[in-house]
């Protein structure tokens, strides 16, 4: 039997309301239909809601239920939150929070951290095994702007499956062996073999058939373009008939492209900007995908974005190989990892290893 209400009790907390209107300052920010400075204070009225309610708990709820539970029922509360199963805790509210994210992170501009516990571990689609799993295997490869070499030798491979990551100084040659790989940067000495051919002497565009699609560096978009343009164009080396899903594939990846499909691509933000280049990329269904500095110009917090995408393309069983400026953030989500300086791979290790490694740290992590 429930106990009489005492005159301290309250009334029921609504909670829910808030979080509607939270939502929808949030999704509104994102859209550019309001200040950034009106999500800042609804995120701070929140919060001050949210402490109120914490401490009218403590005063009043938490006594209240201290006498009337018993020690069952107190258990099964605590087996409840532990699950970490249980749908109504984590997956829905996981989804939640992902597609609030979303759209603040295309607003926003505040610092965020995006280095997780997983840092630097192998996946489970990268596990080792026979040569047959190397996708890509770069050998001696060397090319020259001029008589200046860029490249001096290079060795790097990459698994089916697997991330990997190529950190290193401005000038160490990482844009370069992106170029190389894709057929745009001649290649003076050394072999490229993916998926068991060897590609050194064709054509960029045969490469990109072949399923070697590039994300570049500054995006290099047709602003005067729609979206939808840019993202079609990246999928001109594929049959029509895969055209339209692909498109909704990309665009589920990336929900503002959508509502925005029809805008010219010089019209987007920064951060809107690089989704597109690598929706654009994707259009072209890789079977190894390049990045090269896909975080470069952006905020903290859209930093954060962009890394979530490429963890969700690595999980989907995506081969990437990815440069980046911010080596830290790089080898966090990496398989692997190679360090170049002045063309010339001069460490490789897991991406583990290499956060770890006190000369690294030290060279690029800041630390």
């Amino acid at each position: 039997m429930r106990p009489p209400c005492s005159t301290h009790c309250k009334k029921p907390i609504a909670w829910g309301p808030t979080l509607q209107a939270l939502r929808s300052i949030a999704l509104a920010a994102a859209r550019q239909r309001t200040e950034a400075t009106a999500l800042a204070a609804a995120l701070r009225s929140a919060l001050a809601e949210l402490t109120n309610n914490m401490r009218a708990e403590e005063q009043h709820a938490l006594p209240l239920a201290r006498a009337v539970l018993t020690a069952q029922d107190w258990a099964e509360i605590d087996r409840a939150f532990l699950d970490p199963d249980n749908p109504d805790l984590r997956q829905r509210a996981q989804a939640e929070l992902h597609r609030l994210f979303h759209g603040v992170g295309m607003a926003a501009s505040d610092p965020i951290g995006v280095v997780d516990d997983s840092a630097g571990q192998p996946q489970p689609n990268a596990v080792a095994g026979a040569s047959s799993d190397w996708l890509l295997q770069a050998r001696d490869v060397e090319s020259c702007y001029g008589r200046i070499k860029a490249l001096k030798g290079i060795n790097i491979r990459v698994r089916r499956g697997e991330t990997v990551a190529l950190v290193g100084a401005n000038g160490a040659g990482k844009t370069t062996f992106l170029r190389t790989l894709s057929g745009v940067q001649p290649m003076s000495a050394g072999s490229v073999v993916f998926d068991g051919e060897d590609i050194s002497q064709l054509r960029s565009d045969i490469r990109v058939r072949r399923g070697i699609c590039q994300s570049p560096e500054g995006r290099q978009l047709f602003n005067p373009l729609s979206i939808e343009d840019n993202l079609r164009l990246g999928a001109y080396t594929r049959p029509r008939r895969q055209v339209e899903a692909d498109l909704e594939s990309v665009y589920g990846m990336f929900p503002v492209l959508k509502e925005k499909r029809s805008l010219a691509a010089g019209h987007l933000s920064g951060g809107q900007q690089q989704m597109l280049a690598i929706g654009r990329a994707l259009m072209g269904r890789p079977s190894l995908l390049l990045l090269d500095e896909p975080s470069m110009g952006l905020a903290p917090l859209l930093v954060q974005e962009v890394f979530h995408v490429i963890k969700m393309l690595r999980d989907q069983g995506m081969t990437i190989l990815l440069v980046e400026q911010n080596a830290l953030a790089a080898l966090a989500i990496a398989d692997r990892g190679y360090v170049l300086e002045t063309g010339s791979v001069t460490l490789t290790g897991t991406g583990r290893a290499l956060i770890d490694n006190e000369e690294i740290r030290t060279a690029y992590l800041g630390m």
